[in-house]
């Protein structure tokens, strides 16, 4: 019984070179984010569950659909399986601290007059970036201020999630200090439900990054972290020439631990705080 289990996964998940090349040019012409060579596995992880769900026998049958007229919802559910969604609150401690003492107590003392801040988290996910930003904001106790943070992403599903803000105990318990959470969520059933007052400074919309930016903003800080890694030089650059076009003078690009604009956009200048870095536009 095993062997014949285990003979159906590999006829399953086996595809032919001529479609691997094909998933290839689909992924990168509809979402921009590179396949490599040799990257079975992720493809077999990521679409497995839709040939499934579709009722298909093999990779190269969901390739076939994908070929011929397979319906929007299914060309939608194939690029966003393959985007990566991995995220949790108050993610690299370094950046945080600096955005918690240094970034977001002189953006506030900057913002006194108009008493308005514009943030935007480029690569929302699920919500933790935006709502531990809004947490942040919300304990300056900023009454009367206009705080609107704004998370985007290419993964609508994931993007429902994020507006609904409610999050399993797994998800709360990583990263968020307690306090957070019994301030600023209500237990709802075996899930934690994020307050109202936090989800009324964060709205979320779906957005592909290669698209043009210029009726967004503007921003005093933006959030792109770690997701230029997934994308070739050339998108990489224009992507980061876009950006500049939605953050204000002085404003704040935050990316990536391993990201950089070195050798991509030499018209932002870096800022260190702490063990963090940070993207200035001029």
């Amino acid at each position: 019984m095993q062997t014949l289990l285990a003979e159906k996964l590999t006829e399953q998940s086996s595809i032919t070179t001529d479609n691997y090349a094909f998933l290839q040019r689909y992924i990168y012409q509809e979402s921009g984010i590179v396949i490599d060579a040799g990257k079975n596995y992720l493809l077999e992880s990521r679409l497995l569950p839709i040939v499934k769900q579709e009722n298909l026998s093999t990779l190269n049958d969901l390739c076939s659909l994908l070929r011929a007229t397979a319906p929007l919802p299914l060309k939608s559910r194939v690029v966003e399986s393959m985007t990566t969604n991995e995220t949790l609150f108050f993610r690299d401690l370094a950046l945080f601290d600096a955005l918690q003492k240094i970034i977001l107590p002189e953006l506030v003392s900057s913002k006194r007059d108009t008493r308005r801040i514009n943030i935007w988290s480029a690569a929302a996910s699920s919500g933790q970036e935006a709502y531990s930003i809004a947490m942040i904001l919300h304990e300056m106790k900023l009454e009367g201020w206009r705080v609107q943070i704004m998370g985007t992403d290419l993964n609508q599903k994931i993007l429902d999630r994020a507006a609904a803000g409610r999050y399993l105990q797994i998800e709360v318990n990583r990263g968020l200090p307690a306090k957070y959470l019994v301030k600023h969520f209500t237990r709802a059933g075996l899930d934690w439900q994020i307050n109202d007052n936090l989800r009324s400074m964060v709205s979320f919309q779906r957005f592909d990054l290669r698209s043009s930016m210029r009726s967004l903003g503007p921003f005093d800080l933006v959030l792109c972290r770690n997701v230029l890694i997934y994308f070739d030089v050339e998108t990489k650059k224009k992507i980061l020439g876009e950006l500049r076009t939605t953050i204000t003078s002085k404003g704040l690009l935050a990316l990536g631990a391993a990201e950089t604009t070195i050798n991509l956009d030499p018209t932002y200048g870096r800022v260190v705080h702490g063990s963090a870095s940070f993207y200035q536009v001029p």
